[in-house]
C-alpha cells in the first residue's frame, strides 16, 4: 500500500520550486499532496500537482496580530482535518511562515517532519521548526545561524534542480556574440530593468550581444522594443516554464542570488555575476553567492556599486576570457558527482532510515 506524504510551501518561487522538485523525487514512492498559500499558486502547475490551499497570513502587522492569531488557529484545525483525511504520514516543508499551520498540526498528530534549507543562512521559520523535525536537508553543514545542538539532524544533499537540468552541461565559450542571460528570480529585479539596459547598449558597440532577460510582465514589450531600437537581439520574458531551453543558449548570467537560480546555473556550468538582494532576510542572498565565490565559480557585485562595476566586469570578461573559463571549470568540479540519481537515493535512504 502506497504511503501518503504532504509538502508544504508557498509565497515565492524560491519556496515553491524546491517543493515541486521534492515532489519529483518522491512521487514514485508515495501519494503526494502540496499545500500552498494563494501567492504560491502562480508558481505551481495546477494541471500536474494535487494541492490544497492553506492561506497563512503574514504575522508582521502588529495591528492585525489578534485577528491573524485566530486565523492561524483556524488553519491549524483545518490542517489537522486535512492530514487525518488524507492519511498523511510524513510532512516536508521548504520553509517560510506559510508552513506554520501544517507543521504545528503535524506536531500535534505526532507525524514525522522533514525540513529543507536551500540557503546558506538558516531561515527563521526553519529555525523555529528545528525542534519539531526529524531531519533537515541542507546543501552544506556550514549553515549560518544554525544551532550546534541540532547538528545531528542535518542531511547534506546536492542543490535541488529539476531532473532535465542535469542534461544541460554548457560547453559554450564566448564566441563572436555574447549570449547574456539576466534574471531577477521569481520576484523580478527592477534595478536590472532600469539600470542595465543602457549599459548593454554601450557594451554592444564593442561586441554583439544577444540579451535574454526576465522582467515584470508589464515591462516585456517595452524592454524588448528598447533593445530592438538599438538592433540588439533579444528575448524578454516574465516567467518561462521551459527555462531549461533558455539555459542551453547562455554563455554568462547576471542574476540575483536566490538558491534555486544559482543551483540551476551551477549544475548547467554557466558562470554568473551575482547581485545579491540587500533586503533579503538575514542577507541570505549574499551568503548564497559567497558559497560559489569561495569555490571560484562566480563574481559578486554589491547593488550600491552596480552600474559602475557591472560594466567594468562585462568589459573585462569580453576582453579576457581566462577568468571566465576558470569559473566554468570550477563549476564542473563542484558538480562532478551531482546527479539526479545521487540526490534521489540520498533523500529516499534518509526517509527509509528515519
Amino acid at each position: 500500500m502506497r504511503k501518503n506524504f504532504l509538502i508544504t510551501t508557498g509565497g515565492s518561487g524560491g519556496h515553491v520550486l524546491p517543493a515541486t522538485i521534492l515532489y519529483e523525487h518522491l512521487y514514485k514512492e508515495a501519494n503526494i499532496i502540496i499545500s500552498t498559500d494563494k501567492r504560491g499558486l502562480k508558481y505551481l502547475d495546477q494541471d500536474i500537482y494535487k494541492f490544497e490551499i492553506i492561506d497563512t497570513p503574514k504575522l508582521n502587522n502588529i495591528f492585525l496580530l489578534p485577528f491573524n492569531f485566530f486565523v492561524v488557529l483556524f488553519l491549524i484545525l483545518k490542517s489537522i482535518i486535512l492530514l487525518k483525511r488524507k492519511k498523511i504520514e510524513k510532512i516536508f516543508s521548504t520553509g517560510g511562515y506559510m508552513s506554520l499551520p501544517i507543521i504545528l498540526a503535524a506536531k500535534i498528530l505526532n507525524l514525522k517532519i522533514y525540513l529543507l534549507e536551500p540557503n546558506l543562512v538558516l531561515g527563521r521559520a526553519n529555525k523555529y521548526f528545528l525542534n519539531f523535525c526529524t531531519k533537515i536537508f541542507c546543501y552544506t553543514n556550514k549553515i549560518i545561524s544554525y544551532p550546534k545542538n541540532y547538528n545531528d539532524k542535518i542531511i547534506i544533499i546536492n542543490p535541488l534542480v529539476k531532473e532535465h537540468i542535469y542534461n544541460i552541461k554548457s560547453s559554450k565559450s564566448i564566441g563572436k556574440k555574447l549570449n547574456l542571460l539576466v534574471v531577477g528570480g521569481s520576484q523580478g529585479a527592477n534595478i536590472f530593468d532600469k539600470n542595465l539596459k543602457n549599459l548593454i547598449v554601450n557594451i554592444s558597440k564593442e561586441k554583439p550581444i544577444q540579451i535574454i532577460q526576465q522582467t515584470n510582465v508589464n515591462n516585456v514589450v517595452r524592454l524588448s522594443n528598447f533593445y530592438s531600437k538599438y538592433n540588439i537581439e533579444n528575448k524578454i520574458f516574465s516567467f518561462d516554464k521551459n527555462f531549461s531551453k533558455i539555459l542551453h543558449q547562455v554563455d554568462l548570467c547576471i542574476t540575483r542570488a536566490g538558491a534555486s537560480t544559482l543551483a540551476e546555473l551551477s549544475v548547467s556550468n554557466i558562470p554568473f555575476i551575482a547581485i545579491p538582494l540587500p533586503s533579503s532576510k538575514d542577507n541570505h542572498q549574499l551568503e548564497n553567492a559567497n558559497f560559489y565565490k569561495d569555490n571560484g565559480c562566480c563574481w559578486i557585485i554589491e547593488q550600491d556599486n552596480f552600474e559602475e562595476k557591472i560594466e567594468e566586469a562585462l568589459k573585462n570578461i569580453i576582453k579576457d576570457n581566462s577568468d571566465f573559463f576558470k569559473k566554468k571549470e570550477n563549476l564542473k568540479k563542484i558538480n562532478y558527482k551531482n546527479t539526479w540519481i545521487n540526490v534521489n537515493q540520498k533523500i529516499l535512504r534518509t526517509l527509509n532510515e528515519n
